[in-house]
């Protein structure tokens, strides 16, 4: 891969003109009501922005007070083009956006790159958008920062919670996995799925979460494995779907946001 990722969803996903994006960006942040003390870490959405924004910004919006405190992100996202096994990080200097580039710490990556799980595989980063949709609200939320980004393919809960532990949870870092849930059921069977895995996380009980509870739910049962290990809690700040939000209501996605304190 060259120094910088290029946006590969932009335009699609989200708009690709900067001021659009920003304006649209900081729309779902001031409308978002969610409140409580800033997060360690989040759950958010990885849809296209009309679907999901509103519900990706409910967890954003907690972290408005931690723009100039938050200095390295942690972002996890499952694989949706490239099958792998454990979790592929990148070789590019940054990832790029219509609002800029986004440096990657290179030295955090080259530290977890030591682990037996984790290795550089630029083919899962270059269209795979799980990743790319959560970098302008981070551009929009934090001052300079810096991103440790991964792609999460067949690996246990035990592995993703070692990388997380390894990176780190100390007040500069945040960690954020990029999951929707449920996929193309119809209006209540969705609401069901959806909040028994709602209730699956915020119990913190990764081993009830099936298959097609989430596309991310490797990299979610990993999140709860290490708040299981660490002591915190987990809330449900916002939990909607397609229906909801932009779509019909015969086949949906859901939409969930989750902190951890």
């Amino acid at each position: 891969m060259s120094k910088v990722r290029p946006a590969a969803v932009a335009g699609m996903f989200y708009p690709d003109d900067a001021a659009t994006l920003k304006h649209m960006v900081r729309q779902f942040l001031d409308q978002a009501t969610s409140s409580g003390a800033a997060p360690k870490a989040i759950i958010a959405p990885h849809a296209g922005y009309i679907y999901s924004g509103c519900v990706a910004a409910s967890a954003y919006h907690l972290l408005e007070g931690q723009r100039d405190t938050i200095k390295r992100v942690v972002l996890l996202g499952p694989s949706h083009r490239v099958p792998l096994l454990g979790l592929a990080a990148s070789s590019a200097e940054s990832f790029a956006t219509p609002l800029g580039n986004v440096p990657l710490d290179r030295t955090m990556i080259a530290r977890l790159s030591q682990l037996p799980q984790v290795n550089i595989l630029d083919e899962a980063h270059i269209m795979e958008h799980s990743l790319e949709v959560q970098l302008p609200f981070l551009q929009s939320i934090l001052a300079d920062f810096k991103l440790v980004p991964l792609v999460v393919g067949d690996a246990s809960a035990d592995e993703v919670c070692e990388v997380l532990e390894q990176a780190g949870l100390d007040r500069t870092t945040l960690i954020v996995i990029s999951s929707d849930l449920s996929h193309y059921h119809d209006y209540a069977t969705a609401q069901q799925m959806d909040q028994h895995t709602s209730d699956a996380i915020k119990h913190l009980a990764p081993d009830t979460l099936g298959y097609e509870d989430a596309c991310g739910r490797i990299p979610v049962s990993g999140m709860l494995t290490l708040a299981r290990k660490l002591g915190l809690k987990a809330e449900i700040v916002d939990l909607r779907n397609s229906g909801d939000t932009a779509g019909p209501r015969d086949q949906v996605v859901g939409y969930g946001a989750y902190v951890f304190r």
